[in-house]
């Protein structure tokens, strides 16, 4: 694994052995070691030095239940749920920057948290009979009473990846994106599809470049709402663009020299680069040491 992927290297025991063991959860519980993570909404409280905010379960709020996360250093951790409330996937500014100081193994559990949080307040009810269902397994699953159905969190795959054409990478950014912002092209896997396939259909519909040879780089869990990033490069069959502008406002090629300048964070950079916790930053910074 890359230490320099960001949500990624949270040190959590996920005691998978213990979900289906109702004892050993009631210990977990009344573990007086125990904590719970504050947070407002779905975003996190984070300390000074970038580290997430914990407090005592007689700190679960009114109608909240604890979602068991695991263990770290032998001490149970939890999330507080409050099936109901609706969040939505907007991020605001201030997570951003709370997103920049939090150390990698911090914001992986937080990204653990949130995204289990989130799946279940968009899953009160079953998709194969619409009966509301409860959750089980400590909150790593719910079951519907009505049909006996059981559902699992669930990750989106998505392939992120550079298109390589004489030494240079093709980035492209979107309208709503801080001002000068490109990074890499990206886009859902979609059913019946494996990731070279997704990859190179992406890029050809995007910036109308056919790719070949894809190759793995890295893969990070990205909590908004649930996706697993998967990052490739690929070799470009040419450097000619033809923009979905429904997807891309501008996609320009770089060469590395430029994109050293954008991670360096340089006043003088073409363009500025997607920040360190973001997987794109990483392919970007792989891409050089090729």
């Amino acid at each position: 694994m890359r230490a320099d992927v960001g949500f990624t290297g949270a040190r959590l025991d996920r005691a998978d052995r213990e979900r289906n063991d109702p004892q050993a959860l009631a210990a977990a519980l009344a573990d007086r070691r125990a904590r719970l993570l504050k947070l407002d909404g779905l975003e996190p409280e984070v300390d000074g030095e970038g580290q997430l905010v914990w407090t005592s379960l007689a700190d679960l709020p009114e109608r909240a239940e604890p979602l068991f996360l695991g263990y770290i250093g032998g001490t149970p951790h939890f999330v507080p749920l409050a099936m109901g409330e609706r969040y939505g996937v907007a991020r605001s500014p201030a997570l951003f920057q709370m997103l920049g100081l939090m150390p990698a193994d911090q914001a992986g559990l937080y990204a653990c948290a949130r995204s289990l949080v989130d799946w279940h307040q968009r899953h009160g009810f079953c998709p194969a009979c619409g009966g509301t269902t409860d959750p089980f397994r400590a909150g790593w699953a719910r079951r519907c009473p009505s049909c006996a159905a059981e559902h699992f969190p669930r990750t989106d795959p998505v392939v992120i990846m550079l298109a390589e054409y004489e030494g240079r990478a093709l980035l492209g950014r979107q309208a709503a994106w801080p001002a000068g912002r490109y990074s890499a092209l990206a886009g859902f896997v979609e059913v019946g599809e494996s990731i070279e396939e997704a990859v190179a259909r992406e890029t050809l519909e995007e910036a109308g470049v056919a790719v070949r040879d894809v190759r793995y780089v890295a893969s990070q869990p990205w909590p908004f709402p649930s996706s697993l990033m998967i990052a490739c490069i690929a070799q470009a069959e040419g450097d000619s663009l033809t923009l979905d502008t429904d997807e891309l406002e501008d996609a320009i090629w770089v060469t590395r020299d430029e994109v050293r300048a954008a991670l360096d964070g340089r006043p003088d950079a073409r363009f500025g680069a997607p920040p360190p916790y973001a997987i794109a930053h990483t392919l970007l910074r792989a891409w050089l040491g090729d």
